[in-house]
């Protein structure tokens, strides 16, 4: 009896070790990452990083030779056309003269002083003699009248009077030559000098003020405008001084030339425009700028908002241009220019220069069976898939469509509801079991 027992335990034992064997043995499922088959929107994109601008960028420069005082303006701060006064310019001083300059300026000043002194006994002189010839051919026309004349007599007499006359004014002319050449003389003379108080006038540049208001300019596009604007005088600074108005409604983005300086006509002195008026330039690669086209949907992501914003692309530039790529290779690309769908309410904090991901939308299919493109894979030169069915897998050759970097539209293979496999590894392949991962 006790042998039949320990025959009985070195079966159970016997068996329990084949049993061990035999699940050891026996294949068991892959873990794998499943995705369902439905239905949705593919879209194609062009992704490319793009940059805001401003719209309408004007360039406020100065209309001629002078001295601008301070602008008081700074970035951000609004302006309103025709009202806003950014800067005022008044005449420059004379400039300095070293000791020879000025010695031969106090000589031409001397010359002047004794052509003028010269000029004036002459002026008197012929003065007299006007006035004798109109004495004498009064005297003579009573005689002519009285028949104590002859009419040649009249007739010299006449003719020396018009003599005399001509001959002062032309020396009263000569006088008046004199007296400007005097002046000038005087004026190449001056020196710089400092104003009685020793500062500026009052800076008047961050005034807003509505008398005279001067016409507002008008910008073309993208390119900035130059604005030159007309001036008024100033007796307060016992001279004339030109102000210059703000062309636009908008705010300040650069001030070019802040401090007090003597400028020539056409320096920039203060970019303006309009924050909220914005767009958004992307340059692209010239075989994908092939395939954009003036009013496709644009997808504007990791902007700062919550949301993405949308465009529309406005112009793909009929030119490219080269460009060194980071990995230091040629390419050709091309600009493309976007316009905002958005109002400005919704992208209260988005400015000038600000860095956008862009996508524009090329192509898209709408309401069609899609996959991830990471269950795709190449069986020979067909695109497959392994299709789970059963808990196996089956490999199934696919007819793509549309496809993006994330998802393939698929046209022909699958049906909506089937299960496919992501990432697949090289353990899987057909009848293999597989369970979600």
């Amino acid at each position: 009896m006790r042998n039949f027992g320990s025959k009985l335990f070195v079966l159970f034992v016997a068996v329990a070790i084949v049993a061990g064997l035999a699940y050891a043995f026996v294949p068991r499922p892959v873990e794998v990452d499943l995705v369902t088959v439905d239905r949705g929107t593919v879209r194609v994109t062009v992704d490319e990083d793009g940059k805001t601008r401003i719209r309408e960028r004007y360039v406020v420069s100065a209309p001629l030779n002078g001295r601008i005082l301070r602008i008081g303006l700074d970035p951000g701060d609004k302006v309103e056309a025709g009202k806003t006064l950014l800067t005022m310019i008044e005449p420059r001083d004379p400039e300095l003269l070293d000791a020879r300059s000025i010695a031969e300026a106090e000589a031409r000043v001397k010359a002047s002083e004794a052509t003028l002194r010269q000029v004036e006994p002459e002026l008197e002189k012929a003065r007299l003699q006007q006035g004798f010839a109109e004495a004498e051919v009064t005297r003579i026309r009573k005689a002519f009248e009285g028949n104590g004349v002859s009419q040649s007599e009249l007739e010299n007499a006449e003719l020396l009077f018009h003599q005399r006359s001509e001959e002062l004014r032309s020396t009263k002319l000569s006088e008046e030559i004199a007296r400007f050449e005097l002046e000038q003389a005087r004026a190449a003379l001056m020196r710089s000098r400092p104003r009685p108080d020793g500062k500026l006038p009052p800076n008047k540049a961050t005034a807003a003020t509505t008398a005279n208001p001067l016409p507002v300019a008008e910008g073309n596009g993208n390119s900035p405008e130059e604005t030159n604007v007309a001036g008024t005088s100033d007796d307060e600074n016992n001279g004339w001084n030109f102000p210059i108005y703000s062309p636009i409604n908008g705010s300040v983005l650069r001030v070019l030339q802040e401090s007090t300086a003597v400028v020539t006509p056409g320096t920039s002195l203060v970019e303006l425009g309009d924050p909220s008026d914005l767009e958004v330039e992307i340059d692209v690669l010239s075989r994908d700028a092939a395939k954009i086209h003036q009013g496709d949907e644009v997808i504007l992501e990791h902007w700062g908002g919550a949301t993405p914003l949308k465009g529309r692309v406005r112009v793909v530039e009929p030119s490219g241009f080269t460009k060194i790529s980071t990995l230091g290779v040629e390419e050709q690309r091309v600009w493309v220019i976007v316009d905002l769908v958005d109002t400005p309410d919704e992208r209260p904090t988005l400015g000038d220069g600000y860095r956008v991901e862009a996508r524009i939308v090329i192509d898209e299919a709408r309401n069609v069976l899609k996959i991830p493109t990471s269950a795709l894979f190449r069986a020979g030169e067909e695109p497959a898939v392994f299709r789970v069915e059963n808990g196996a897998v089956q490999q199934r050759t696919v007819n793509v469509g549309r496809q993006n970097g994330l998802e393939a539209e698929i046209v022909e293979g699958l049906a909506e509801g089937d299960q496919v496999v992501l990432h697949p590894s090289d353990q899987i392949e057909d009848g293999v079991k597989v369970r979600q991962r």
